[in-house]
């Protein structure tokens, strides 16, 4: 629970108030035999009393005690505090007894109460006892408050750090994809203006997509599947009918939420790894399914799990950080090579 300053000041009064005066009312009903004007007497001064004194008490430890550097220098005045406030709550007790004295008249019990043996040091330490009680119950709630504004300090630096480790990874998406991009269209400009030109064309639409998907988190399976089908026409201009793309898309997944380029990276990475290096090409299969709270994407392509040395591997680094951040434990990424084909398997929690 996040206190404000004004909810801690009417936090500690109703704390102070009901605390004193059920303190002062424990203590009467022990000494039952006093009269009833001097028991209700009593009840309001030690409850007064004892907010006034630890009132002062913690104006005191708030100046001068600092619980996050605690040491030896706090240690020492908080003892002088503590006993100066037992001592001025004692006095006030004290005064309070005399100023009785003068306004009203002791009955038999009241002056054999006041005057028995041990009286005063019994009322001492009962004093010292009742402050040390309200000192241990203040730095109780103190620690408490300290470790939950700890807490809450520390959820919104791991937000603000992992919003900005989001904005770096997707802005990663965009010069890996615009250098794999390029890199095809170099290769091509020599062979077939024409296509080249085309080529330039998708890519700039594609990239205009990709700037405007940047400043968010999270884009539809359908809005993501736009970029796909504009990605599987950019790379069939360069491998022709070399590349066989096959979507297996259940409509029930269209709607739901997935990070932007999350999709384009896994068929990004299947043409370029893998169809790109057969020479008889092969097909890339994209699979959505919903099941068990879970959106299930699947990328398949013909070919052996080959990563060449020099690969940064950027673009699957970035799917494990970016499912890591945003889902935690809870997504998953696997790529595992199966019967002539390479298969990289996304899970998404829905819930």
């Amino acid at each position: 629970m996040d206190l404000t300053k004004r909810k801690r000041e009417v936090f500690f009064w109703v704390l102070q108030f009901l605390g004193w005066f059920l303190s002062s009312a424990s203590i009467l009903i022990m000494v039952n035999k006093l009269s009833s004007t001097y028991i209700t007497y009593t009840y309001f001064i030690g409850g007064l009393g004892g907010i006034i004194a630890t009132s002062i008490y913690r104006v005191f430890l708030k100046k001068n005690i600092d619980i996050e550097l605690f040491g030896k220098a706090s240690v020492q005045r908080l003892i002088f505090a503590f006993v100066a406030a037992s001592l001025f709550y004692y006095c006030l007790s004290f005064l309070s007894e005399e100023f009785y004295d003068v306004f009203w008249i002791k009955s038999e019990e009241d002056i054999k109460m006041a005057t028995e043996k041990g009286g005063i040091i019994i009322a001492l330490i009962g004093s010292m006892m009742n402050i040390l009680l309200w000192t241990l119950i203040y730095f109780v709630i103190k620690f408490v408050m300290k470790a939950n504004q700890d807490s809450l300090r520390s959820i919104s630096l791991n937000t603000s750090l992992k919003e900005a480790q989001l904005n770096t990874l997707k802005g990663q998406v965009n010069p890996h994809f615009m250098f794999n991009s390029l890199n095809n269209i170099r290769g091509l400009m020599l062979e077939d203006v024409e296509k080249s030109s085309e080529m330039i064309t998708k890519l700039s639409e594609m990239l205009e997509y990709a700037l405007e998907k940047n400043s968010v988190d999270k884009i539809t399976v359908q809005e993501e599947l736009a970029m796909v089908e504009n990605y599987i026409a950019l790379s069939k201009i360069q491998m022709e009918d070399r590349l066989q793309f096959i979507k297996q898309i259940n409509p029930e997944t269209l709607s739901i939420d997935i990070p932007p380029m999350i999709i384009q990276l896994l068929v990004e990475n299947a043409a370029k790894h893998g169809i790109s290096n057969l020479k008889n090409g092969g097909s890339i299969v994209l699979k959505t399914e919903k099941s068990n709270n879970y959106l299930s994407i699947t990328v398949e392509n013909t070919g052996k799990l080959r990563i060449d040395e020099n690969s940064t591997q950027l673009g699957l680094k970035n799917i494990k950080q970016r499912l890591r951040l945003l889902y935690g434990q809870k997504a998953a990424f696997t790529l595992k090579e199966g019967e002539n084909k390479v298969v990289a398997n996304i899970k998404i929690p829905l819930a």
